[in-house]
């Protein structure tokens, strides 16, 4: 006699649960056998097993002041380009960090529901942290730095940008950088750049690196040799005497040359490498760590 359908239908999923764990175990199997970091496609890999960590969460509270606007950048050949200002309310100049946004994304993408540092900055100061504004500007997809058609993001935020922030009444000299996968690269390049005597502190969250030419993301660079003139990777040194805290997680595709650009240091940075993609769910899990960073050595007596 048939099983009654409810019967079927408990059956089925028995079944379900079963052929579901010998998937995990499979699944784990797989990693302990196989280095899975070395395998194409790691990035959706890790993200499909679930291997990425937790999400972080923009935090439930009241953003800092935020003003913006617009200015016609004669670096960059004349385009519009956007800025927004986040800063807490001060009766004092207060020190700046110039955030850097990613390939794709413009200035906004650093506040708001995007990476919301502008909530996180308010929640830094509501819990004691030093204040300080946090500044953006659009960069285009030009990686930050001059390109062969004339277009100049990296003087657009040294000679431009910078200058605008002066006259809106923040301290310059009290200089900081950070940014996420291309701005994150841009950061440290900036920081270079200046160096100590200019840039009190950098931060870079998933920084798009690459260890030769070959390896470059197509539009990254114009060529060889732009990306010989313009790469991070083996400018370490430049970087002396200035805090430098950088983040990458172990299911993102930069992760390998990430490494190679810290091992490169003789004083290992702050940060680390710990579960997670190259996505702002990462981004903002670490946004509060890197917030706090950048405040304690911003504000800090030199």
């Amino acid at each position: 006699m048939a099983a009654p359908s409810g019967s079927r239908r408990a059956v089925v999923t028995r079944r379900s649960l079963v052929v579901g764990a010998v998937g995990v175990a499979a699944v784990g199997a797989l990693g302990a056998a196989v280095d899975l970091r070395a395998l194409p496609g790691r990035s959706t890999l890790y993200r499909v097993l679930g291997l990425d960590g937790h999400a972080g969460r923009i935090p439930d509270v009241r953003p800092v002041p935020m003003r913006s606007g617009s200015f016609t950048s004669r670096a960059r050949r004349g385009r519009r380009v956007g800025w927004t200002v986040a800063a807490p309310t001060s009766d004092h100049a207060l020190p700046v960090v110039v955030a850097l946004h990613g390939y794709g994304d413009d200035h906004a993408d650093l506040f708001g529901h995007r990476l919301g540092l502008d909530r996180f900055l308010a929640e830094h100061v509501d819990h004691g942290g030093a204040p300080f504004a946090i500044a953006a500007v659009d960069g285009g997809d030009r990686y930050w730095h001059r390109r062969a058609d004339g277009d100049d993001p990296a003087s657009m935020v040294l000679d431009e940008f910078l200058p605008l922030l002066a006259r809106q009444g923040l301290d310059t000299g009290r200089l900081g950088f950070t940014g996420y996968s291309m701005g994150g690269y841009g950061a440290l390049h900036f920081a270079g750049v200046l160096g100590r005597h200019r840039v009190r502190v950098v931060s870079a969250l998933s920084p798009a690196l690459w260890t030769t030419a070959g390896d470059t993301a197509r539009g990254a660079f114009d060529d060889p040799t732009d990306f010989a003139a313009n790469t991070v990777t083996g400018r370490q040194r430049a970087l002396d005497g200035i805090p430098v805290r950088i983040d990458c997680g172990t299911g993102d595709g930069f992760e390998p040359a990430v490494r190679t650009y810290v091992d490169g240091f003789t004083r290992r940075p702050a940060g680390g490498f710990e579960a997670g993609g190259h996505d702002m769910a990462f981004w903002r899990r670490l946004a509060p760590d890197h917030v706090a960073f950048l405040g304690r050595h911003l504000t800090s007596a030199t």
